[in-house]
């Protein structure tokens, strides 16, 4: 059981209770381990902390020296957004690749497996799934994080994730509540506006969601998005009508509310954190995640610091606090009586329902008459901004497996106007091999592709991101998400194996 600090009072341990810090290294810091005795009930874990699943759960069991109900949350979506494996790629594919394949127990058995990979180094909170319908093509965060633009397809399969993942013992966080499928701002770096009346919206971004709370999921994270139709003037994380009155009330969702970031500019450049996590807590949010960018005691300091002097002053309702925190020990409670696999039997169940998962796929445009490379190729990968929830560390593309299939491959990574005949001139005589992420949202990548298919029409188009511009090339493949395996997949059509 755990024992807290003494001198540490009810209000300051329930100030701590709801926040998700997180910190850098691969180990825990001191602060960290003494905010734990004081209170503190989770922990948020990034690519930054892991260096192999044995130092993680080596982590993880620090942390649990110091309180051994504490919550370990991690961003592992599979597919392009990986912790786990931030420095190699997924052995999963993400949600637009399961949602392409359209086989629920298939989506249910991933999760299951992924669970068990986070159960057995100790995480049990996974800030997934996204329930977002990409309804709006041009969204740069969501995209192949989807399942799709189909409210009914993402439904069914949020649930199956949620289903899957809890079996393993990992409390699932869908996200991102209402929905941030709509939108074409990057809520890292501004506020995005979702435009829908309410009837849209009851139909397409809240269909996900309302099939999450009927399979159970033991959290929901909100969005730090505008929608005027529910409120005109908070974001959804700050706003009592989205978090209390629709979710809780009308929705029937008793679970822990986790908000988004803090730190991101949505809420951090108009509120500031310390204000925005105030209006959370008072709107009806349970935890606050804040860790990505900010990492260390001071930023909890400051929290925990606003939030009790917000009791003191009547800005927030010292039993609201309360009930947050409460929630917060109930998933903490939860958790500790789920069962989690041991590590022998996370290793057991294997890589194999990844790689087949991102196998079927695959979507071939020109494969009847296409014949398999014997030579090595040149891999340009035209090379887009990386998406801060992605992070730009994680390796992406065919180039790696076309190495291993067809040793001498060789590859460069292009990007703006004259992409195309860069690629051109590195390329030389060896057939290309062309990769893109969402063509369709950069002209500049369209021109490259026009530039190599004009002079090289025997050119290999594996499109990683939402296929939706026009497939071409002697052979398109579309992969629906740009994970390991995918690219794995991808390269054992391309190589004939």
């Amino acid at each position: 059981m755990t024992t807290f600090a003494s001198g540490t009072d009810t209000l300051t341990r329930d100030a701590l209770t709801v926040l998700q810090p997180g910190f850098t290294g691969t180990t825990a810091p001191d602060w960290l381990l003494r905010r734990l005795g004081e209170g503190l009930a989770s922990v948020g874990l990034f690519g930054r902390n892991i260096a192999s699943p044995e130092q993680l759960a080596a982590l993880t069991a620090q942390l649990r020296a110091e309180r051994d109900d504490v919550l370990v949350a991690i961003d592992e979506e599979g597919g392009d957004v990986t912790r786990l494996e931030v420095r190699t790629g997924s052995s999963f594919p993400g949600n637009h690749a399961l949602g392409a394949v359209d086989d629920v127990a298939l989506t249910r058995e991933v999760a299951a497996e992924l669970g068990r990979r986070l159960a057995a180094c100790g995480v049990n909170l996974n800030w997934a799934p996204s329930a977002d319908v990409n309804s709006n093509a041009a969204n740069p965060v969501i995209g192949v994080r989807s399942f799709g633009a189909d409210p009914a397809l993402v439904a069914r399969h949020t649930a199956a994730y949620v289903t899957g993942l809890q079996s393993a013992g990992v409390a699932a966080c869908t996200k991102h509540f209402p929905g941030h499928g709509d939108t074409s701002v990057d809520s890292h770096h501004a506020l995005p506006r979702i435009d829908a009346g309410t009837s849209v919206l009851g139909e397409r971004e809240l269909t996900p969601f309302r099939a999450a709370i009927a399979a159970g999921t033991r959290a929901v994270m909100s969005a730090h998005i505008l929608v005027p139709a529910l409120d005109p003037t908070r974001p959804a994380t700050l706003s009592p009508r989205i978090l209390t009155t629709l979710l809780r009330d009308e929705l029937g969702y008793d679970g822990l509310i986790v908000t988004d970031g803090m730190e991101m500019q949505a809420v951090a450049a108009t509120y500031g954190i310390e204000r925005g996590s105030v209006l959370a807590i008072a709107a009806g949010a349970d935890a606050i995640c804040v860790g990505g960018g900010l990492a260390d005691d001071e930023t909890v300091r400051r929290l925990r610091d606003a939030l009790i002097t917000a009791v003191h002053t009547g800005d927030l309702p010292e039993e609201r606090l309360a009930d947050a925190a409460e929630r917060v020990r109930a998933l903490a409670r939860w958790t500790a009586t789920a069962s989690a696999p041991t590590a022998a039997t996370a290793v057991a169940r294997g890589p194999g329902v990844g790689l087949s998962a991102a196998r079927r796929a695959l979507r071939l445009t020109g494969g009847e008459v296409f014949a398999p490379l014997t030579e090595a190729p040149y891999v340009a990968a035209f090379t887009p901004v990386a998406n801060i929830a992605v992070g730009a560390e994680t390796p992406w593309g065919v180039a790696v497996e076309l190495v291993r299939l067809l040793p001498g491959t060789e590859t460069g990574s292009f990007a703006g106007a004259d992409a195309g005949h860069a690629a051109l001139v590195a390329a030389g005589e060896r057939r290309i091999v062309a990769v893109v992420r969402d063509e369709h949202r950069h002209p500049w990548m369209a021109a490259a592709l026009d530039t190599l298919l004009r002079a090289r029409p025997d050119t290999v188009v594996v499109e990683m991101g939402v296929p939706q511009a026009p497939p071409r090339g002697a052979l398109h493949i579309a992969t629906h998400g740009a994970a390991r395996v995918c690219g794995l997949a991808a390269a054992e059509v391309i190589a004939g194996r």
